[in-house]
């Protein structure tokens, strides 16, 4: 087998990796002229080792599927789109968001994205553009999923914490289906590998039977909504049943006494009916999980965007510190980050116009029409989003759609007019994922931590540019750096990284603000001496320096001397660099703590844990009776990077989903169409009868109703779910909505 770097190298096969989600396996791909003519897993990739599910396969959809742009669009008074050409759409562009940054100031520019599952560094590259004009608001797609996940690391661990369920002898999977939504390396693999071994066990607490809860050996099946009452009896019963790890707490963590006083007054039989599981089945669970040699959890969207979500991560985190399932195989570890997602604090601080917290520098996304859709002098004015879709994602569609048209300025950056596109005042044409040097910062592994630089598979198609080259003709036309320092940078370079990074940390020093400028100056002084045309990369060695500063043993033990061998490892890998390898007990190292120890008692959350008692379990009624869960993972179905209908083989419509009593209530069976009724909106889906959902639970999938071109007009298939959320139905603490708790009614249509 041969491989080739050089694009549209027709019967070679290429390195890249998956875009589907945040494993991103390697992948190699053989072309047939720019089409993706066979696709198969990668043996030689560092993470992945050949592992790929059936979406990966299917990639053809994304790269030639859909209607791409090849030229930028305008639109003008009439609502219409122009296309016009590049030197025109940056300079108005530029033009734009200056008058904008000068008449109201830099803050009231609102940047949304930063990549999906695999193109982050245009990301990167975003800053130094928002540096430039001052904007100081931001969100994406994580705003919706993990920000209260975040800010309880933040107070725990200090940071993102992994499990290692390749050795786990109790593996506890919550609202998490990995089997349809991986996110566990060789998700399938392992889960399988798990449920064959009559040692281990594999808990799942769900209120959906789903694929992963087949091979659970406990299937903890609530009621929908109420899993912080099933995740505190378990914390109940460890507690008065005395399966706390004592040592553990004595030894590494403080204020636990105060936690573990909160967790023996509660009335496991009361907290078991709530739920609906039997109270001997969460008791025997509870005696699994204290009396297991090690433990590891991972908990998803099933939880963290359904009613009290932040008390749920507590109480997960909870059931592997009260155990001591922390820097130890089979547990729970920190790791290593070439680039950390965002920069959770205990901390918070609040948006301009609602108050709303800023967990990881973050806008809840449910908060951002509210931010605009207003009279208040410190409102948004602009929108700057790239490689987002937040008009068909974020809760209550219509509303953000009022909040777009309500700016004075939009740009999007994207590969294609998307819903939220055809709502700009500017759309600049990306090239897609496989046509340019790409990369994930999603690297969340321990204690082998793992980066893959993708080269190109194909040339840009015509029209289309990169993000960073985007961002950097918008930074060029603003003059964000002098023509000299660029200049001085540039001859460095050319002499060799060692005086490149002399010359850069000196004129740092003399100018500190070209540290929020960094990414744009690497790419034009750094950028145009890498091998291959990997301009796009020269932000990754300024991380290669981080990664030398923060983690230096371990990234020796990686097999890189220094931050230039990892960053020339990384340059010329098309597998994928090791770039970390942690002992176990170097956990510790990454607690921010200064006595190293983990401080259990969270205030704010141990509050929400007795307001439990008066919390309400139930947010249906007579009108709305039904919970339906809006954007379940299927087999077919991946967010909405496919904007090809075509791709799917099964659910093409992506059917409703019904127990089958609620179906013989309603008078429907499987194929019939029924009517969707929220507070919000309405929608009409065929039907698929499952015993799979619990009696008055309803699902959607993800990824589908999609406004596709179809000659002169847009069709659309199946059903766009944030038609149905509700933007005001949110976390109280981070403000992540609840699109898989929408009170519903359902009809026959």
């Amino acid at each position: 087998m041969t491989t080739s770097t050089t694009p549209a190298a027709t019967g070679a096969w290429h390195k890249t990796a998956c875009i589907l989600c945040e494993n991103n396996c390697g992948l190699l791909i053989q072309l047939d002229d720019r089409r993706f003519a066979k696709i198969r897993g990668d043996k030689d990739h560092v993470a992945s080792a050949g592992y790929t599910c059936n979406k990966a396969l299917r990639l053809d959809h994304y790269q030639n599927g859909g209607t791409r742009l090849t030229a930028p669009l305008r639109r003008e008074p009439d609502g219409s789109f122009t296309e016009i050409d590049w030197n025109t759409a940056i300079s108005e562009v530029a033009a734009r968001l200056t008058e904008i940054k000068d008449s109201y100031g830099g803050d009231k520019i609102f940047y949304y994205g930063g990549g999906g599952q695999g193109n982050h560094l245009g990301g990167a590259y975003s800053t130094a553009l928002r540096r430039a004009l001052g904007s100081r608001y931001r969100s994406s797609a994580l705003a919706q999923e993990k920000t209260g996940e975040g800010w309880v690391d933040a107070h725990l661990t200090g940071g993102h914490t992994t499990g290692d369920f390749e050795h786990a002898e109790v593996s506890i999977f919550i609202g998490k289906n990995p089997w349809q939504s991986h996110g566990v390396p060789r998700a399938r693999t392992v889960l399988q590998q798990i449920a064959k071994d009559p040692a281990r066990t594999m808990i799942v607490l769900d209120p959906v039977r789903t694929e992963t809860a087949d091979l659970a050996d406990i299937h903890l099946q609530v009621r929908p909504g109420t899993d912080a009452w099933c995740l505190a009896a378990l914390l109940a019963v460890l507690v008065q049943d005395d399966l706390a790890d004592h040592t553990f707490l004595t030894e590494h963590t403080t204020g636990s006494g105060t936690v573990l006083a909160d967790l023996t007054h509660i009335d496991v039989a009361a907290y078991a009916d709530i739920c609906g599981i039997p109270e001997h089945l969460l008791r025997s669970t509870a005696h699994r999980i204290g009396t297991a040699t090690s433990v590891a959890t991972y908990e998803d969207l099933g939880v963290q965007q359904s009613p009290n979500s932040t008390l749920i991560s507590y109480l997960n985190k909870l059931l592997w510190l009260l155990t001591g399932n922390f820097a130890k195989p089979g547990g729970m570890q920190p790791h290593s980050w070439m680039a950390p997602l965002a920069g959770y604090s205990r901390q918070v601080k609040r948006s301009p116009v609602t108050g709303a917290p800023l967990f990881g520098g973050m806008l809840p996304c449910n908060s951002i029409a509210e931010e605009i859709r207003t009279d208040h002098p410190d409102r948004f004015r602009a929108m700057i989003i790239e490689s987002a879709n937040p008009a068909h994602s974020l809760a209550d569609s219509a509303a953000f759609r009022d909040a777009l048209d309500a700016l004075d300025l939009v740009v999007v950056i994207d590969v294609a007019l998307t819903e939220t596109a055809r709502h700009a005042d500017y759309v600049l044409p990306a090239a897609s994922q496989f046509e340019k040097w790409e990369a994930t910062f999603f690297n969340l592994e321990f204690p082998h931590n793992t980066f893959h630089l993708r080269a190109p598979v194909l040339d840009p198609l015509p029209g289309t540019l990169p993000e960073p080259e985007i961002y950097a003709r918008l930074l060029r036309e603003l003059g964000a750096v002098g023509r000299g320092k660029l200049g001085l940078l540039r001859a460095a370079a050319k002499l060799g990284r060692r005086p490149y990074a002399l010359a850069f940390a000196a004129l740092l020093a003399i100018d500190k603000s070209l540290g929020g400028l960094a990414p744009y100056v690497l790419y034009e002084t750094l950028g145009p001496t890498l091998p291959d045309d990997a301009r796009s990369a020269a932000v990754l060695w300024a991380l290669t320096q981080r990664v030398a500063k923060v983690y230096p043993a371990a990234m020796r033990r990686a097999g890189h001397r220094d931050a230039d061998a990892l960053f020339d490892a990384i340059l010329t890998s098309r597998s994928g660099v090791t770039f970390t390898i942690d002992d176990y007990t170097d956990a510790w190292d990454y607690l921010p703590h200064p006595d190293k120890r983990i401080p259990l008692a969270i205030p704010e959350l141990l509050h929400a844990l007795r307001e439990l008692t008066a919390t309400p379990a139930t947010h249906t009624s007579a009108e709305f009776p039904f919970v339906l869960s809006a954007g379940e993972r299927r087999s077919f179905t991946a967010n909405t990077i496919f904007r090809d209908n075509t791709w799917r083989r099964r659910d093409p419509e992506g059917a409703l989903r019904l127990n089958p009593d609620d179906a013989t209530r309603l008078g429907l069976t499987t194929g019939d169409r029924a009517r969707i009724t929220t507070r919000r909106g309405n929608a009409v889906a065929a039907v698929e009868i499952t015993d799979r959902m619990q009696p008055g639970h309803a699902s959607l999938p993800n990824g589908l109703g999609l406004d596709l071109p179809a000659g002169d007009r847009t069709q659309r298939v199946g059903v766009a779910a944030n038609e149905l959320t509700d933007l005001t139905w949110r976390d109280a603490i981070a403000g992540t909505p609840w699109h898989k708790h929408v009170p519903a009614r359902i009809e026959p249509a």
